[in-house]
């Protein structure tokens, strides 16, 4: 049975999932641009918002930047194991998705990005000689340095797929033990 266009099978969800992710690194317009990190910081935990820059289907990976400087590098170097959450209004689905994150502060990967990326305005943020949460009157960076500019790699361990529908809602989790459905 279809409900009103609903997506049924869940490898068709799964492939969707991953298909939106991608579209979502094209900019700001895409519900899940902006994503929530989740990260172990002692024996609480800390959020915050991250732009989604790239997504390899294949590899079933994410790849944000940060400033290599933040609490949260130091958090993800100790415990790798984070939480991303995507929520897209449009489709009334929320996304959880287990992450292993790896920080590159170094290397190919790292400089190939830089390159791409050290003319645009978002540049300055990891231009600073301080800190992120510094406080400071005005700062104008130099854009020939790339010192404090950091490559996460969140390799994604399982999705928990949310969907909120007035016929009902549905969840389903994706991980190396398959697909299957859960109670919402």
């Amino acid at each position: 049975m279809n409900m009103a266009g609903r997506i049924e099978s869940l490898q068709l969800i799964e492939a969707a999932c991953w298909q939106e992710l991608a579209e979502a690194t094209s900019g700001p317009g895409h519900d899940w641009h902006h994503l929530v990190l989740a990260t172990v910081a002692g024996r609480h935990a800390e959020a915050r918002v991250v732009v989604l820059r790239e997504v390899d289907i294949g590899a079933r990976e994410l790849i944000f930047f940060t400033d290599s400087r933040s609490p949260k590098v130091e958090q993800m170097r100790a415990h790798p194991e984070a939480t991303l959450v995507a929520w897209s209004a449009s489709r009334m689905w929320q996304l959880r998705l287990v992450v292993r994150c790896t920080v590159l502060t170094d290397g190919l990967e790292v400089s190939s990005r830089w390159a791409r990326l050290k003319l645009s305005p978002s540049a300055r943020d990891y231009l600073s000689p301080l800190p992120p949460g510094t406080p400071v009157d005005r700062y104008l960076p130099d854009r020939s340095s790339r010192e404090h500019f950091a490559v996460v790699n969140a390799q994604v361990d399982s999705i928990d797929w949310l969907e909120l529908h007035a016929d009902g809602h549905r969840r389903a989790r994706f991980d190396p033990q398959g697909a299957r459905w859960l109670q919402p």
